[in-house]
């Protein structure tokens, strides 16, 4: 990262740092021990996997709420960085705490998890949106990509730790029960987090914003309403969002969907695993490579090619029958899935107003967050419907096809900038 200032690097450095939370923690390690603790305590395997959803329901929720409110309030100069330190803190701090709950208080780490949670996604929108501050236009592709490229090599590394202690564990190795492992695991990921996020909060400012004014609060809230009232002025910006609803939830539902698919073909438990760390691997090169291949030949391309891909790991999932198939589906979604979610940062980082790019972040997670809603339940209908998984694996092509199709009538330019507010709503008049 020698060709990145100072800002751009601390910038990239906090994808490394979160991505430890989203692998160790909402992947693997914490959904394990929360099942385990919970039926322990009498609660069925059913209902402590609903109760997991329900925790995941409940928190996507409140940051659906809160996400444009917050963003509006954070375009005030001085807020963003403020809100971003508050909702990390949140996050690292009830991270921390998980190791200090007794087992069979399960409960109360439900509870714990949903505040990391909140901490984690709502710090995201503050940490998205300081793109734009960070860098130019001109860089934001590269900027973007290299977060999403050094976050998957930064989660692997505490992920293999972590997994270490718990296997060491289990084989009597170290001498900690598995409830001391997971703990241990979640003070690991904590101090993960919180040590590599430190130079962010020292080198990146916010340089775009609304001065201050008299009653920001109520303010804030007269500008959203403005906002959803004159959409129209917006149009090329809720396009993209439009598109990116649908793209992105197919793409979140092979991510999602991929492990059970795995175990319906027989891979087994530690190959779903050992696939899952080489994807993190093949993952890394192959989003800087959308992030140089942008620059060449545009970003809204790249992502053309990114739904283009996804719709072959569609069709290729239909006639899979083996394990080396699922191999070679991974490394496939390997090779994209970093690429599209960091051009779409991007891309949509170049459309928003600069001094209101926290109001527009906070939609574009909104849309990120309920983009996961559609895509599994398509899959679980049409597989139910069927009766073969490889079906509902198939029918998450039509996102990926609406997406690509909608994507057409965001406004374009040879060097993908913005264009002007007029030229942007004449381009999407049908």
């Amino acid at each position: 990262m020698s060709k990145f200032s100072k800002a751009e690097k601390s910038w990239v450095l906090y994808d490394w740092a979160n991505s430890a939370y989203t692998l160790t923690l909402t992947s693997t390690i914490l959904p394990l021990y929360f099942k385990s603790v919970a039926e322990q305590s009498g609660v069925s395997a059913a209902n402590s996997t609903a109760y997991w959803g329900y925790a995941n329901s409940f928190y996507t929720l409140i940051l659906a709420i809160l996400a444009p409110i917050l963003g509006t309030i954070a375009d005030y100069k001085g807020f963003k960085k403020r809100f971003f330190t508050i909702f990390f803190s949140i996050g690292v701090v009830f991270t921390l705490f998980l190791s200090f709950i007794p087992p069979y208080m399960w409960m109360l780490l439900l509870v714990f998890y949903i505040f990391t949670a909140i901490g984690f996604s709502g710090a995201n929108i503050f940490y998205d949106s300081f793109l734009v501050d960070v860098t130019t236009e001109e860089r934001m592709d590269k900027v973007s990509t290299a977060g999403f490229a050094w976050g998957y090599i930064g989660s692997t590394i505490p992920f293999i730790v972590c997994m270490a202690i718990v296997i060491l564990s289990q084989n009597k190795i170290i001498p900690l029960s598995m409830a001391g492992a997971s703990k241990t695991s979640f003070v690991l990921t904590a101090i993960w987090w919180g040590v590599f996020t430190i130079p962010i909060i020292k080198n990146v400012n916010q340089v775009y914003g609304i001065d201050v004014e008299p009653n920001p609060v109520s303010k804030s809230f007269k500008r959203l309403g403005k906002t959803f009232k004159n959409i129209k002025d917006h149009k090329a910006l809720f396009m993209f969002l439009l598109a990116y609803f649908f793209y992105i939830d197919g793409v979140d539902t092979i991510i999602k969907m991929a492990t059970s698919y795995g175990s319906d073909l027989g891979v087994s438990s530690t190959n779903l695993l050992i696939i899952l760390l080489v994807t993190q691997f093949v993952a890394f090169p192959f989003a800087l490579i959308y992030g140089k291949l942008a620059e060449k030949i545009g970003t809204k391309k790249m992502l053309y090619v990114g739904i283009i891909i996804y719709t072959f790991i569609c069709i290729y999932a239909y006639f899979m029958k083996t394990t080396l198939d699922f191999w070679i589906l991974a490394m496939l979604v390997g090779t994209s899935q970093g690429g599209i979610q960091a051009l779409s940062r991007s891309y949509f980082g170049r459309l928003v107003p600069k001094e209101n790019s926290n109001e527009f972040f906070g939609f574009y997670n909104i849309f990120g967050k309920f983009a996961a809603i559609m895509g599994p339940f398509l899959v679980g209908i049409v597989a139910m419907t069927t009766g073969k998984t490889n079906y509902g694996v198939f029918s998450i092509i039509i996102l990926f096809i609406i997406g690509g199709i909608i994507l057409t009538f965001v406004p374009d330019s040879k060097i993908d900038k913005p264009l002007s507010m007029q030229e942007g709503i004449e381009s999407v008049k049908p």
